[in-house]
């Protein structure tokens, strides 16, 4: 649906263009807009290496787990049916963690190793269930939902991503924006939090 609706745009931009005589404008417009993309591409992948290396440094030396036990009540919280020594505790702080610093390609490997461990114990519930109701396998579980939830809310404390396109098209102070969107997605991730509760409780009747 996306594909019509952009098709369309660009060919009512067009079509409006030739009309009006401003076909040289919309080449240059089109021009000008290609290398200010590859201009906004090299910065990002800039911006991407040096946060995906920092996320790899903290790794190795450590960091990610300490701080994977400091978010343990969060995880807990959030997922009180997770055992607490699970592989899937880890995977989702790092991508917590990630998402925490605006690094949404840093999350994304993090987000689907949690997904895949999330699936594999539900594999062994599924296993040591006798009796009762069992889930179909390829639909998602409680957790699996909770985590999805949490993690397109997304609360951001640095958005990386958004200060470097405010930096690249010259704004005078690039951080600013760092306040709306922590409250922003401070909203959203609360909302998201609230919800995930109600339908806890709901499947819990």
């Amino acid at each position: 649906m996306l594909n019509y609706l952009w098709a369309g745009m660009i060919l009512a931009g067009i079509l409006f263009g030739a009309f009006n005589g401003k076909m040289a404008d919309i080449t240059n417009a089109a021009l000008d807009s290609a290398k200010d993309a590859v201009t906004l591409c090299i910065t990002m992948i800039g911006v991407m290496a040096f946060w995906t290396g920092i996320m790899e440094i903290a790794s190795k030396a450590g960091v990610i787990g300490m701080a994977s036990k400091k978010l343990g009540p969060v995880i807990r919280f959030l997922f009180p049916e997770l055992p607490k020594e699970h592989k899937a505790n880890e995977h989702i702080a790092t991508n917590f963690i990630a998402n925490f610093l605006g690094l949404g390609w840093a999350a994304t490997p993090a987000g689907l190793k949690a997904m895949e461990e999330l699936e594999k114990l539900e594999d062994e519930r599924r296993a040591g269930r006798s009796s009762g109701p069992v889930r179909k396998r390829g639909i998602a579980n409680n957790e699996m939902c909770t985590f999805l939830i949490i993690n397109i809310s997304s609360l951001q404390l640095i958005p990386v991503n958004v200060i470097a396109y405010r930096s690249q098209y010259g704004s005078a102070n690039p951080a600013a924006i760092v306040g709306a969107g922590i409250l922003a997605t401070a909203v959203s991730t609360g909302a998201a939090v609230i919800f995930c509760r109600i339908m806890d409780r709901g499947r819990g009747k």
